[in-house]
């Protein structure tokens, strides 16, 4: 398991994007690195948990259980096939593009040692937007997108570090309850009867997903 790239974002104007702004950072590329991460403090600061990348829309982006998102580059890979074009690491805006790690299995509150000491802990999936469908440039794709359920990973910041690629990655921490990022995302999205089940991970889920999910307890009863 280890790193392929570490991408990051610059602000542009974009026709498609939710900030008031119209700028957005979804075009992340690969950088050499090292490239540090950190803890970048509460969502709505503008802050990427991602040394040189850039948050276009703080209300839906950054923060500190959204500092860093993954994907596999066998899920692009996947989409390579499905599209019929050439997907670059970096090309789902994801900061880390990874080989050989199940990120949409991984367990919420999950965590992953990588490069230099630097510890990341999964806290969710990413939730597609107009934003990514634009940059994309492909009709419908958001509901594609929730359909397949491979959303890549969101993480926070445990311990900080640097982080290239090349670098190893070593799950050291998997905790005591089976949600993984796919089931939390098709819990958030097409399949909301399985929320309640998802507060087990209540600990170290992204805060906006498990806001969704206790409120659809509050109201429907379960668990």
């Amino acid at each position: 398991m280890e790193l392929l790239s570490v991408n990051v974002g610059r602000l542009r104007a974009v026709e498609h994007t939710s900030a008031a702004s119209g700028l957005s950072a979804v075009d992340k590329q690969p950088v050499a690195g090292p490239v540090r991460v950190f803890a970048p403090g509460p969502r709505g600061t503008g802050a990427s948990g991602v040394e040189g990348d850039e948050i276009g829309d703080p209300r839906f982006h950054g923060g500190e259980d959204r500092a860093v998102s993954a994907y596999a580059r066998e899920d692009l890979d996947r989409w390579e096939r499905e599209l019929g074009r050439t997907l670059a690491d970096g090309a789902f805006g994801e900061n880390l593009t990874t080989t050989g790690l199940d990120v949409n299995g991984a367990l919420i509150g999950e965590r992953w040692l990588i490069g230099s000491g630097a510890v990341l802990e999964v806290t969710g999936g990413r939730v597609p937007c107009s934003t990514f469908q634009g940059h994309l440039g492909e009709q419908g794709w958001v509901r594609r997108f929730t359909r397949a359920g491979q959303p890549g990973a969101l993480l926070r910041v445990i311990e900080p570090g640097t982080l290239r690629a090349g670098d190893p990655v070593r799950v050291v921490h998997r905790p005591d309850h089976d949600v993984t990022v796919a089931l939390l995302f098709r819990a958030a999205t097409l399949e909301r009867r399985l929320l309640p089940r998802t507060l087990v991970a209540a600990p170290w889920m992204e805060s906006a997903l498990l806001k969704t999910a206790r409120e659809y307890t509050e109201k429907h009863g379960g668990g």
